[in-house]
């Protein structure tokens, strides 16, 4: 994701995305908004929202790219560690998951959103082999889970021959021939 943020210019900010209630500017304030309890998840800690509702800020204003950068960096240092995989943790929730399967749903909503940002901007996201693997086992198995609490849309059928990317995206509601 960082790779297609850093290329993403001011006037792509309104262009459509995949994820039909967000154009590109909507889905920055969206990870900007929701980013910082994504890496407090990583430490165990409780993040407060910059606000009510997303709705309610805008993010996407002055340097987001410099922010979404750096708050990428961040989730990514969060998690690094082996301990933020054990135990439950929570996206600032009373609510708690297995950190591994936190872990796993916050890889695949980057994945899944830098894909969106990148196809929105005429980009092509590039994720390297393991990690398609990894993503692929855990959202198959997670979809269920992320329909119900509605981070996928209806599946998108795509030929069991595709590349591993457009069956992943295909599952989570979108279509990988979005354009």
């Amino acid at each position: 994701m960082a790779a297609v943020a850093r290329t993403i210019t001011d006037d792509q900010l309104a262009n459509k995305t995949p994820c039909t209630e967000y154009d590109v500017r909507a889905l920055v304030n969206h990870l900007l908004f929701w980013g910082p309890s994504l890496a407090g998840g990583g430490r165990k800690e409780s993040v407060a929202q910059p606000a009510a509702a997303e709705s309610d800020v805008d993010l996407a204003a002055g340097d987001w790219r410099g922010r979404l950068l750096a708050l990428l960096d961040d989730i990514t240092l969060s998690w690094a560690p082996p301990s933020a995989w054990e135990g439950e943790t929570s996206m600032g929730t009373p609510h708690t998951l297995p950190a591994p399967v936190m872990g796993d749903m916050i890889v695949g909503e980057l994945a899944v959103h830098g894909w969106d940002l990148a196809v929105a901007t005429g980009q092509r996201l590039e994720l390297p082999d393991d990690l398609l693997a990894h993503l692929r086992d855990t959202v198959f198995a997670g979809v269920e889970q992320g329909r119900e609490m509605g981070m996928y849309g209806p599946e998108v059928a795509v030929p069991a021959d595709a590349p591993t990317l457009d069956r992943i995206i295909g599952l989570t509601g979108r279509d990988p021939a979005w354009a």
